[in-house]
């Protein structure tokens, strides 16, 4: 019944973002793991099926396989952007909605970004929704943590695109 709630409330969410999961098809799934110990498993979904630079919509879904506090989910977002040289003179404001829109994560709990054709981002946890940062290039930034060629994480990006 849990699921059952959840894939509902995930229709509902995506739907307003644009994009409902009936017409999103998973690209590919990837697992992080810091030595050996797992973290998070992700899924990339597009529209069909593939992933191409600059194709909107897109939904990335991180299910946490351990506790994550929110402020160490901002601190990496803004680690991962200064590693792959990422600028924008939006950054600090997005930095700083993160911080009031990310909630610690729990074990098993899904982290879902969907980008809809317009290029707002919206969050939600668990199916409930978080809030929306309407900048397209937040997007295109938030999403290159994980599909940029620069990512710290190649075999992730690899299997998030469906390429491994």
């Amino acid at each position: 019944m849990g699921r059952f709630l959840l894939l509902v409330l995930t229709v509902i969410l995506c739907s307003k973002a644009g994009a409902s999961v009936g017409t999103l098809q998973m690209v590919g799934q990837a697992r992080l793991e810091f030595m050996l110990w797992p973290i998070y498993d992700s899924r990339l979904y597009s529209t069909d099926g593939n992933y191409q630079e600059g194709q909107l919509p897109l939904r990335l879904d991180i299910q946490y396989l351990r506790d994550v506090d929110a402020e160490n989910l901002v601190k990496h977002t803004q680690s991962e952007w200064q590693r792959q040289g990422l600028s924008h003179g939006g950054a600090q404001l997005w930095l700083a909605t993160l911080s009031r829109l990310l909630p610690s994560v729990r074990q098993n709990d899904v982290l879902t970004l969907v980008v809809d054709e317009q290029g707002s981002s919206a969050f939600s946890v668990n199916g409930e929704p978080l809030g929306s940062i309407d900048d397209p290039h937040f997007g295109q930034h938030f999403l290159a943590i994980w599909l940029s060629p620069n990512t710290s994480r190649p075999e992730l990006r690899q299997a998030l695109l469906g390429l491994d």
